[in-house]
C-alpha cells in the first residue's frame, strides 16, 4: 500500500517527440498550425451546418458531433505537445496525466461510437430511403448521440481507472508525447494481466465491434447499390459514403495498429507517428475531406463569404 500511495505524488516526464534542439521550433510550429487548422476548420464546419437550414438532417448532426468530439480529442493531446516542445519542465502531474488519458479514452471511444452510428444514418438512407425520415427522427437521432458521448465517458472511467491504481515504481519517465496506456504500462512493477485483459475487451467492444457494425452496413449498402441499373446512379449513391469511408479508414487503421499488437513489437517511435496520426492528423483532416466531398458545405461556404 505504501508504495502504491507513492506514485500519488509522482510526477512523470513525458519524453516528447524529439530532443534534438534544432527541430523543436520546426516541431512547434508544425503542431500549433496543424491545431489551429484543426480548431478552424471544425468550427466552420459546425457553424456552417447551423447556419444553413438545407443541413438540418441527421447526417450533418452527427457531422456535427464528430467536429465537436474532434475539437476537444485534439485540444486533449496538442497543447501539450506545444507546451513539452518549447519547455524545459516536460513533467506532467499524476492527476494532470489521468485526467488527460481519461479524456483522451473518452473522446476516441465517443468518435468510434459517432462513426458507427453515421454509417447507421447512411444504411438507412439508402437502403430504406422510403422509411429513413420515420426511423431517423430527431428523438432517436438525440439518443444515438447521447448514447455515443455516455458510452465513451463511462468506458474511459473504467480504462483510466484500471491504469492508475498501479504502482509505477519503475521509473517516471514516459516515452511518449501525452498519457496513452500502452507506454504507462511499461512503467508499473505490478503483474499488468487484468489491464491487458480489460484493455482487449475495450478495444474488442469500441474497436472491432463497432468497426463490424460499420462493415456491415457497408456490406448492406453495397449490394444494394449493386442491384442500382444506372451506373451514374450507382456512384452519386456511393459517392454520398466516401467521405465518411475515408475517416473511418484512417482512424480506424492507426488504432487498430496502436492497440492490437503483441507486447512484444513495441517500438516507440512507431507508436509516436501512430498516435499522432489519430489524435492530430485526423481530427484536422475531418472537416476537410467532408467540405471537399460534399456540395452542400461548399455551397454554404461560398455563400457565406459573398455575405463578408
Amino acid at each position: 500500500m505504501e508504495l502504491v500511495n507513492q506514485t500519488y505524488s509522482k510526477k512523470f516526464i513525458l519524453l516528447g517527440l524529439s530532443d534534438i534542439p534544432c527541430l523543436k521550433p520546426i516541431l512547434f510550429l508544425i503542431f500549433f498550425i496543424m491545431y489551429m487548422v484543426t480548431l478552424s476548420g471544425n468550427c466552420l464546419l459546425i457553424i456552417m451546418v447551423r447556419l444553413n437550414s438545407r443541413l438540418q438532417n441527421p447526417m450533418y448532426f452527427f457531422l456535427t458531433n464528430l467536429a465537436i468530439i474532434d475539437i476537444c480529442f485534439s485540444s486533449a493531446v496538442v497543447p501539450r505537445i506545444l507546451v513539452n516542445t518549447i519547455s524545459q519542465d516536460k513533467t506532467i502531474s499524476f492527476l494532470g496525466c489521468a485526467a488527460q488519458m481519461y479524456f483522451h479514452l473518452a473522446l476516441g471511444g465517443a468518435e468510434c461510437l459517432i462513426l458507427t452510428v453515421m454509417a447507421f444514418d447512411r444504411y438507412i438512407a439508402i437502403c430504406k430511403p422510403l422509411q429513413y425520415n420515420t426511423i431517423m427522427d430527431k428523438k432517436l437521432c438525440l439518443c444515438l448521440a447521447i448514447a455515443s458521448w455516455f458510452l465513451g465517458f463511462n468506458n474511459s472511467i473504467i480504462q483510466a481507472t484500471f491504469t492508475f491504481q498501479l504502482p509505477f515504481c519503475k521509473s517516471n519517465v514516459i516515452d511518449h508525447f501525452f498519457c496513452e496506456i500502452p507506454p504507462l504500462l511499461r512503467l508499473s512493477c505490478k503483474d499488468i494481466h487484468l489491464n491487458q485483459v480489460a484493455g482487449i475487451i475495450a478495444t474488442t467492444i469500441f474497436a472491432f465491434g463497432t468497426f463490424f457494425l460499420i462493415f456491415l452496413s457497408y456490406l448492406c449498402i453495397t449490394l444494394t447499390v449493386i442491384n442500382i441499373h444506372s451506373v451514374a446512379e450507382r456512384m452519386k449513391v456511393f459517392s454520398t459514403c466516401v467521405s465518411h469511408i475515408a475517416v473511418v479508414s484512417l482512424y480506424y487503421g492507426t488504432i487498430m495498429f496502436m492497440h492490437v499488437r503483441p507486447q512484444s513489437s513495441y517500438f516507440p517511435e512507431q507508436d509516436k507517428a501512430a498516435s499522432i496520426i489519430y489524435t492530430v492528423v485526423t481530427p484536422m483532416v475531418n472537416p476537410v475531406i467532408y467540405s471537399i466531398r460534399n456540395k452542400d458545405i461548399k455551397d454554404s461556404i461560398r455563400k457565406s463569404l459573398k455575405m463578408i
